[in-house]
């Protein structure tokens, strides 16, 4: 990951709206809750960051909690996923995941070939109970963009150089720590 500089909340919030717009009208609409995020993520302590993200970032992405969009098959349990693990249970799902999940599976597959857009992630969790059983609990954590960085994995379309924006909120020096370093959350055992 690439850090390009530090940025305001404004910005950050102006950029979401941007790309995501909470009255945009189709039945999967999300925005609205995305952009909750975002505010909520502007409590974690370290400023917000513009950064240059790629696919090895991304694939470790730890995500929260998802239901596929109301279907009948969990894609994230509540301990989280990285990106890779989840694309690895799509595709290993196959037709039959599809079909127990048509929502979630049609915004994969739009968002195949959507443009890439901003992401928005966290070095921490935010405070909301799809992250709460979080096993892992720095890192880069998701804010907003579970369906397009899966979509963009499984159409193969991730830059293996650091190419995709995204804006970074926490303390950067966190994903410097070695990996053994990171915390869990259960530092007292």
């Amino acid at each position: 990951m690439e850090i390009v500089t530090a940025v305001a909340y404004p910005e950050v919030h102006d950029a979401y709206l941007r790309d995501h717009p909470v009255e945009r009208a189709h039945a999967a609409n999300s925005n609205l809750y995305g952009e909750e995020n975002v505010e909520r993520a502007d409590r974690i302590p370290g400023g917000w960051w513009r950064v240059r993200l790629s696919r090895a970032d991304l694939l470790g992405v730890v995500l929260p909690w998802h239901l596929s969009e109301g279907g009948e098959l969990e894609l994230v349990p509540r301990t989280g996923l990285t990106v890779a693990q989840a694309a690895e249970r799509v595709r290993s799902g196959g037709a039959a995941w599809a079909a127990a999940n048509p929502v979630c599976a049609g915004k994969l597959r739009v968002l195949r070939r959507a443009p890439f857009t901003p992401l928005f992630l966290g070095t921490g969790p935010v405070d909301h109970p799809d992250y709460a059983d979080l096993l892992v609990r720095e890192g880069l954590i998701h804010i907003d963009g579970l369906h397009r960085m899966l979509a963009w994995e499984l159409a193969g379309r991730l830059p293996e150089r650091a190419g995709l924006d995204g804006y970074l909120v926490g303390d950067p020096g966190v994903l410097a720590r070695p990996v053994g370093a990171a915390r869990t959350g259960d530092e007292s055992a």
